[in-house]
């Protein structure tokens, strides 16, 4: 990307570098590509994402990309370092979780029952603690 004169009017597609990054590596996870140059990215993201003082920073980019970095280590058969990658988001409280971390999180989950990983402890352990993870319904009065 190169900058030009045009970048100054920004818009809804004006993006700062690292959720650039973000999307990028959502992609290539989505697509189900995770080798070491995407891992690379997926980290870079999760440490870019890791202080919330920064001005780009969003609580959802940080679990997004926290998700899609658990996504690259389960393709390379990492199933302890996804698990490790996909704590923070399992740790967030009930109100903080909207739907786009939950579909997140399932994305995780459904990767879990596949391939090698399926029959490891941490896997299935993983899988359970998904399934119960959603986010929190407040009841309306009627």
């Amino acid at each position: 990307m190169v900058p030009d004169d045009l970048d100054g009017l920004g818009g809804l597609l004006t993006y700062p570098l690292v959720k650039q990054l973000y999307f990028s590596v959502e992609s290539e996870v989505l697509l189900g590509h995770g080798d070491a140059h995407i891992a690379a990215q997926a980290e870079e993201a999760v440490r870019a994402f890791s202080d919330p003082s920064a001005a780009e920073w969003a609580y959802g980019d940080a679990a997004g990309s926290q998700c899609n970095l658990s996504l690259v280590r389960l393709y390379s058969g990492d199933v302890d370092g996804a698990a490790a990658a996909i704590r923070p988001v399992l740790d967030l409280a009930p109100s903080l979780r909207t739907n786009g971390i939950v579909v997140s999180a399932q994305r995780v989950r459904a990767a879990l029952t596949r391939g090698p990983a399926r029959d490891a402890v941490v896997a299935r352990g993983l899988r359970a603690e998904i399934a119960m993870y959603e986010r929190s319904r407040p009841a309306l009065p009627q």
